[in-house]
């Protein structure tokens, strides 16, 4: 549910490489909440999200370190500043380790965490996008995407109270 472009043709469908990408960053994510979540199973969550975040932070540090390498040295031109509220994603990102390695863990599992995460973002986009939230561009929601929420919903539902029936 991206944000839409200010022409008149409406939004631009994603290329190829924008896809791959985003589905690169899923398989990350489930990694991630998997990697955590048995850090979490053998010590805390606390002890696995800062482990998380110190490891994502030397990975940071390196890459912007190659970056700054490989950039051009030319003069550049001034950016405008990132609005205020933009340095809280820390903190959603935080949060969002620490409760999703305890859920892990629990009865939901793996997929379902996932599931209900993959939810919960489709959800609050959709909320994001109608509302203009955060410097969004308003769109309202179209009715394939509240039937993409809906299939996505059913699935969730699916993953979590059919487990195990069809065996």
């Amino acid at each position: 549910m991206a944000a839409t472009t200010s022409g008149v043709a409406g939004p631009r469908r994603p290329n190829p490489l924008e896809i791959c990408a985003a589905l690169c960053a899923g398989s990350l994510l489930t990694l991630m909440l998997l990697s955590n979540g048995m850090m979490a199973a053998h010590t805390t969550p606390i002890f696995a999200s800062l482990t998380a975040h110190g490891v994502g932070t030397a990975v940071a540090v390196l890459l912007l370190a190659l970056f700054w390498l490989r950039a051009d040295k030319g003069p550049k031109a001034p950016r405008a500043r990132a609005p205020l509220w933009a340095y809280l994603g820390g903190i959603s990102g935080a949060l969002t380790v620490v409760v999703s390695t305890v859920v892990v863990n629990s009865s939901l599992a793996l997929t379902g965490t996932m599931a209900l995460g993959l939810a919960g973002q489709v959800v609050l986009a959709l909320i994001f996008d109608a509302t203009g939230a955060l410097g969004m561009e308003r769109r309202l929601p179209r009715r394939n995407d509240l039937l993409a929420l809906a299939a996505i919903i059913a699935g969730t539902l699916l993953i979590i109270f059919a487990r195990g029936s069809a065996a």
